[in-house]
């Protein structure tokens, strides 16, 4: 039986955000707004009254914070969880960690003043819509996600690009699959170049995290870097990145072009450039996540000769952009997460030979 609707708890310390995002999500027919809280305390006491489908959550509020309320909700009672976190360094790290902790994906508190409701209230919704379908799983109260010291690696090794490249793309609830992929990549990789719908300044945050943690180098991409054998580059928010190439050599450019797709980054902006310049050298992903920005761009990498691989739905948190790749015919290949890795490396080594 279909849901009429998504029912919606916002949970903030801000009477403005509140009512803002209230006023917002009330707006689409198909959502409806619970209530708010001020605090976890007053929302785990909505919550006892009915569950909400979907949970806005700001991080930094008094008596509990966001982090500590979301554990709790994803240790005992799984709920969808949307968070709401301000532009800053400590705010994007922040939410990063909420991502670990199974939220589903970030919407920027900035973009919630009353100068940008026209701008933003479609992704806010959207972001909304996509949560209430995804699928969230019990998370260990105490999970702390082991580091592994990166190998150290010869800089001349490094200065030589291969010519093989791996495109990746995803939106909701593609930080964790990511992170899962990149640190199943081993040290001498081919060079990875990845768009994940994030605003301006989280990707920053995300890359640094993924970086303390895999054996690759992860970094966020500035303008002209040069895609490495053991080195990913993440689309900084609010600018596409495409991929370029110079003889034997792989880099990146990054604009503030128009949105594609309702994105800035756009998968499909990198996945056409991957067609256009890597053709059968590449490899492209497409992950977990709503809408179908990259599937188009994935069919022109297949046409091209690249050989293409989607998420399979049961381990997607939500089988949007993967299913729109697939029914346009332009997935070789369909995987659960944990075998991406394995297969984009067969398929190289296949290919190289």
């Amino acid at each position: 039986m279909i849901k009429e609707k998504i029912n919606v708890l916002v949970v903030d310390d801000s009477a403005i955000v509140r009512q803002s995002l209230s006023r917002i999500l009330s707006s689409d027919p198909k959502v409806h707004v619970l209530g708010a809280a001020a605090d976890p305390y007053i929302a785990v006491t909505k919550i006892s009254k009915q569950v909400p489908d979907v949970i806005t959550l700001d991080i930094e509020m008094p008596k509990m914070d966001g982090l500590t309320f979301l554990q709790r909700i994803m240790s005992q009672h799984p709920i969808p969880v949307v968070i709401i976190s301000s532009l800053t360094a400590k705010g994007s790290e922040l939410a990063i960690k909420a991502l670990e902790l199974g939220a589903v994906d970030i919407i920027q508190k900035n973009t919630l003043s009353i100068d940008t409701f026209s701008d933003n209230s479609q992704r806010i919704i959207d972001v909304v819509k996509a949560a209430g379908k995804s699928v969230v799983r019990r998370r260990a109260r105490s999970r702390e996600t082991s580091t592994t010291p990166r190998s150290s690696s010869n800089t001349s090794s490094l200065s030589v690009t291969s010519n093989k490249i791996i495109a990746i793309g995803a939106s909701t609830g593609g930080t964790e699959a990511i992170r899962t992929v990149l640190e199943q990549m081993p040290i001498d990789c081919p060079g990875i170049t990845i768009v994940q719908h994030m605003p301006e300044m989280f990707t920053r945050s995300f890359a640094e995290r993924l970086n303390s943690l895999c054996k690759i180098e992860v970094k966020e991409a500035q303008d002209g870097d040069s895609v490495l054998r053991g080195r990913a580059l993440i689309a900084p928010g609010n600018y596409h990145m495409e991929l370029r190439r110079s003889g034997s050599k792989y880099y990146v450019r990054t604009h503030d072009g128009e949105s594609v797709n309702r994105h800035r980054p756009s998968v499909d902006v990198l996945f056409f450039s991957a067609a256009k310049h890597a053709g059968k050298n590449a490899v492209g992903i497409i992950m977990t996540g709503m809408g179908a920005d990259g599937a188009k761009g994935l069919l022109a990498m297949r046409q091209a000769g690249a050989y293409t691989l989607a998420q399979d739905e049961k381990t997607s948190v939500v089988y949007g952009m993967p299913k729109e790749a697939v029914k346009l015919g332009a997935v070789n290949n369909i995987a659960p997460l944990n075998s991406l890795v394995e297969q984009t490396l067969t398929s190289i080594n296949f290919r190289m030979a």
